[in-house]
């Protein structure tokens, strides 16, 4: 027998939680054929001596619809062993949209997600108006790693209604339209329907995102056609409740939830994080996970490895951006801004500026107004990071000059963190230690100059795993591969058995790492974006064929579009 592919010599950690072993897996036509001692031949041989192979990992929580077009890899996910990720999360699509309309989804992903309208406008070819055909259009866009999609909530609001979506109810004829599409688009293959209530979506111009003038009876009637496919999951960024402490409607929110998933027989998805402005709440979450459970419905939460933080520089953006004087300096060229900031005149007037207030409300992992006690200076992957506030102690300065004083000293090549959620990191553990939480939630694709999330998986194995020893390794591979790949269904994929996908990768666990990300301008209309890659993670195998090797491409595009089970062909 030959083989197309062999991984030989490496330490098997196959995703099932069970115990490493030693052995070679044997490649044919993109599935796993053997896994053992293989002494046949083989048209490429990869050698893990050193090195585990896992399954590749899955992210269910991407907005890769737009980046698909410019970037079939899927950078930066691909770089943190992502063999397959799940983008049109939040109810934010593509489609269902002609092209004539097309400024209405525009409009939604803008600012709630970061995606630069220029690089939309350069970067895709819009030959689509329902969904089946976008879906078609993704069937034939060449990919290096699996993509699966959900339709989007407000998407689906404008293709029916146009902008009335953004202030109106829906009458009854927009509703039975609504559920056509929700049908049509499961039919054809989506992997379930999204949508947002959340307070941090907002448009341009400041107005809640189609989806959020929804009640919840249109919410209802779209995830109960669903019910009525029996297939698909409902996800959704929740109404932020879980914003202030005691909130007196974060108890029928969850019953509405809860009843939902009972009467639906869908499973329904969130992210779950802790908050420090409403301690404990997260717990509320996860009780209402198990109270849906023994109600009969089916609800799992996405968490996160670390905190979730706003990633600040001179480069991208800053907490000082919209204030007086700082407004014109940070509109300048990054040089004209570097010989500004070192005028001992000018400094000081910015510092004084920076106490002032704006109107401004951010949103999202937009920059918020400074708290010095929380920004750090995020001068390694590693850490520890300290506080901006630690730092201009020590150096008897006010702390906007202390950040300007770091950023110069490194040629404003300098991040800091903002969180914004999970500060609390043993809490963020006690999230991803629930049975009906999985690790996910990268939001790769989206805030592509305001966080990089890419790297959750690599935190866990570096940092959750080898430092603190919190996982074992076992554990936090089936985490990446075997959970979502089973919540998202994905059947043949997420563990190493022979006669499943070979989506494979290839890392060393003493080593495994994030590097320091990068500011570069490489989307489509010269748009900005972070990037970030990984040390340690020797190769990445999508469907049979090495697509990475230490994080350089290969040029092999065998990534697939995974339809959900009424939209699969043989």
């Amino acid at each position: 027998m030959q083989y197309d592919l062999v991984v030989k010599n490496g330490t098997i950690v196959d995703g099932s939680g069970m115990p490493r072993f030693r052995a070679d897996v044997g490649v044919i036509q993109g599935k796993i054929a053997r896994i053992g001692r293989i002494r046949d031949s083989a048209k490429e041989v990869l050698d893990a001596e050193g090195h585990v192979v896992a399954p590749g990992f899955v992210d269910g929580h991407t907005h890769m619809d737009a980046q698909i077009f410019w970037d079939p890899l899927g950078t930066s996910s691909c770089y943190h062993g992502i063999t397959s990720v799940v983008m049109g999360n939040c109810g934010f699509t593509l489609a269902p949209c002609a092209s004539k309309d097309k400024h209405l989804v525009v409009r939604n992903l803008q600012r709630a997600e970061d995606i630069s309208p220029e690089a939309m406008e350069a970067g895709i070819k819009w030959n689509w108006t329902t969904y089946p055909e976008f879906l078609e259009t993704i069937e034939k866009l060449p990919k290096g790693i699996n993509y699966a999609s959900y339709v989007g909530h407000s998407a689906i609001r404008t293709f029916v209604m146009g902008e009335r979506a953004f202030t109106e109810k829906a009458t009854e004829d927009d509703l039975q339209a609504m559920e056509r599409q929700v049908h049509d688009a499961i039919s054809a293959g989506a992997v379930g329907f999204t949508s947002s209530r959340s307070p941090a979506h907002e448009t341009p111009e400041a107005r809640p995102v189609a989806s959020r003038a929804a009640d919840w009876e249109e919410v209802r009637r779209l995830v109960g056609t669903m019910g009525k496919l029996n297939a698909g999951l409902f996800e959704m960024a929740g109404e932020g409740v879980d914003r202030k402490l005691g909130d007196p409607g974060l108890r029928e929110y969850h019953e509405r939830l809860r009843d939902l998933a009972v009467e639906s027989g869908r499973p329904i998805t969130f992210g779950v994080f802790g908050r420090r402005e409403s301690p404990g709440t997260w717990r509320k979450y996860l009780a209402l996970l198990d109270e849906t459970a023994a109600a009969g419905g089916r609800m799992f939460a996405q968490a996160h490895s670390r905190s979730l933080s706003a990633l600040l520089s001179f480069k991208t953006q800053m907490p000082f951006d919209r204030l007086p004087l700082w407004k014109d300096i940070r509109a300048l060229p990054l040089e004209e801004q570097k010989a500004k900031l070192r005028d001992p005149a000018l400094r000081a007037k910015l510092i004084e500026a920076s106490g002032a207030r704006d109107s401004h409300q951010p949103r999202g992992t937009e920059a918020r107004l400074a708290d010095y006690d929380w920004l750090f200076v995020f001068d390694s992957v590693k850490g520890p990071h300290r506080s901006v506030a630690e730092v201009a102690r020590e150096r008897n300065q006010h702390p906007a000059e202390t950040m300007i004083e770091l950023a110069l000293e490194k040629d404003l090549d300098l991040f800091f963190l903002q969180p914004v959620a999970n500060e609390d990191q043993d809490a963020a553990l006690e999230i991803m230690r629930h049975p009906r939480t999985v690790t996910t939630f990268s939001d790769s694709g989206a805030h592509v100059s305001q966080l990089m999330d890419s790297s959750l998986q690599t935190h866990l194995l570096s940092h959750r795993v080898r430092e603190k020893q919190a996982f074992t390794l076992e554990q936090a591979v089936r985490m990446l591969s075997l959970v979502p790949a089973t919540l998202w269904g994905f059947h043949d994929r997420g563990l190493l058995r022979e006669g499943m996908m070979a989506d494979m990768v290839v890392f060393n666990p003493d080593t495994i790492t994030a590097t320091m990300p990068e500011v570069v301008h490489d989307l489509p209309a010269g748009a900005r974006r972070l990037v970030q890659r990984t040390k340690g993670m020797a190769a990445t195998v999508v469907n049979g064929k090495i697509v990475l090797k230490d994080c350089k491409p290969t040029g092999a595009l065998p990534g697939r579009l995974l339809r959900g089970p009424l939209g699969q062909r043989a």
